[in-house]
């Protein structure tokens, strides 16, 4: 005789299955804000790489295109660390605004300094709002240590990275031989470090 109905012990097994597939698909709210920050920082990070590789900055006619590659740069401003993202399309070494790139979640502008809450490191995230808060440490093409109390990642149309454009002799002056660390320190001592991989660009954050 066929059964046209589920017993009570196997409705009652379905459901136990269907709660722990739940239970592991909801994501881990419970991150700290140095966690959340370390995670945000990185992801636009790599959106920064995606940006030098879809909008191809090479122009073999132009000497000094490697100064327009997309970079994301963290600076101290009135006593609050903050970073923007851009390509200085007209190489006068200044932050336009028309150079900003469009953040595609919130739609504003990334510019920590301006609407971006976001990208305001002190304001949102507590990070020290002094040379302290935002540590950078890379090796680059020529063998140069550079450490600076703030950072800047930038990438070329090949999606290589490089510690900074705006005082380069040449293309490859900056490009990363070694990974680089950029340290984020709150106000209570957290730290987020986010890695970034010499030539692949590849990005990972730890929280010693």
């Amino acid at each position: 005789m066929k059964r046209s109905a589920f017993s009570l012990l196997e409705l009652i097994f379905v459901i136990v299955v269907i709660g722990i597939l739940a239970a592991l698909s909801i994501p881990n709210m419970n991150y700290s804000p140095i966690q959340q920050l370390g995670e945000q920082v990185a992801s636009h990070i790599r959106y920064t790489q995606h940006l030098a590789m879809s909008d191809d900055k090479y122009d073999p006619t132009d000497e000094t295109w490697y100064r327009e590659k997309w970079q994301i740069r963290f600076r101290r401003l009135m006593n609050e660390n903050g970073y923007v993202v851009f390509s200085d399309a007209d190489q006068n070494r200044n932050t336009d605004t028309a150079e900003i790139a469009i953040d595609p979640l919130s739609g504003e502008r990334m510019n920590g300094f301006d609407r971006f809450e976001a990208g305001n490191l002190t304001a949102s995230y507590g990070i020290l709002g002094t040379n302290l808060g935002v540590e950078q440490s890379c090796f680059t093409a020529d063998g140069t240590l550079v450490t600076a109390n703030e950072g800047v990642f930038a990438f070329d149309h090949l999606g290589r990275p490089y510690s900074g454009v705006s005082n380069a002799g040449s293309d490859d002056q900056y490009r990363l031989t070694a990974d680089c660390n950029l340290t984020l320190t709150d106000v209570n001592g957290n730290r987020a470090i986010i890695t970034v991989r010499a030539e692949t660009g590849s990005v990972s954050v730890t929280y010693p």
